[in-house]
């Protein structure tokens, strides 16, 4: 039976403006890691400052650490986070048939979006790290909800049938997620990395990753040491720290 982990804090909030932006205000009095879950907000966000749509009973909680990691590798966490929540994912539906794992920091069902992952550094340098997540327990949103050509959304119930309850889904989560730091904490990104390639969607096929300047098509090599992702061109190899990736 999956438990609640030892050391992280819950909270449960009726209604919140957004997880993240009450992580920002809590952080400063927290002593540990701490869960957030919301089960109704009011201006959710995701990655870019895009408005995040929830359906209710859907799935939107964060995560308020304190790391002591510099910024690069504290960013790493999102891997943590994707495969926590992979994991989650497969105790929820009793499979991992359909799961994939969308770089940056999407968790694919059956091909369509089912969760996001956001992080934010609160406080600058030595500050917390807020690691947002979104998942469509119930209902994802409309499809032109979502930017052109990107992955159309789904939710756990409509592909699996599954109906779970955000905080059952919370504890899923969270018990996965504190397996993963201590993996992550105790032997590095690597393991992390290889776990995360495993579960990886269309590694090794033709992907487009389009960043705030340009857009590189190449074949879906890898995931490097820091996190990049790795698209062999005809012309070169590029390491791309930051974009959208469309299939």
């Amino acid at each position: 039976m999956v438990t609640w982990p030892a050391g992280y804090g819950r909270r449960v909030l009726q209604q919140v403006d957004s997880t993240m932006a009450e992580a920002a205000r809590i952080a400063p009095e927290l002593t540990g890691p701490e869960w957030i879950l919301a089960l109704q907000q009011t201006a959710a966000r995701g990655r870019r400052g895009r408005a995040w749509h929830m359906p209710a009973g859907n799935f939107s909680a964060t995560l308020v650490l304190r790391p002591e990691d510099p910024p690069d590798v504290m960013a790493l966490r999102s891997f943590v986070a994707a495969l926590a929540l992979f994991d989650a994912f497969e105790a929820a539906a009793g499979t991992a048939q359909g799961l994939a794992l969308k770089w940056p920091n999407d968790v694919l069902l059956n091909g369509g979006k089912a969760a996001g992952i956001l992080l934010e550094n609160l406080g600058g340098p030595g500050g917390h790290l807020a690691i947002g997540v979104g998942v469509n327990l119930i209902a994802a949103p409309d499809a032109d909800a979502v930017e052109p050509g990107a992955v159309p959304p789904v939710s756990l119930l409509e592909e699996s049938g599954m109906r779970v309850s955000p905080e059952q889904f919370l504890t899923l989560l969270a018990d996965a997620y504190a397996q993963w730091e201590t993996r992550f904490v105790t032997y590095g990104f690597e393991p992390v990395r290889r776990a995360w390639l495993d579960r990886a969607a269309r590694l090794g096929e033709v992907i487009t990753a389009r960043t705030t300047r340009d857009e590189v098509t190449g074949t879906f090599e890898s995931v490097d040491e820091r996190g990049n992702l790795v698209l062999k061109t005809s012309s070169t190899r590029a390491a791309i720290a930051a974009a959208d990736v469309f299939f």
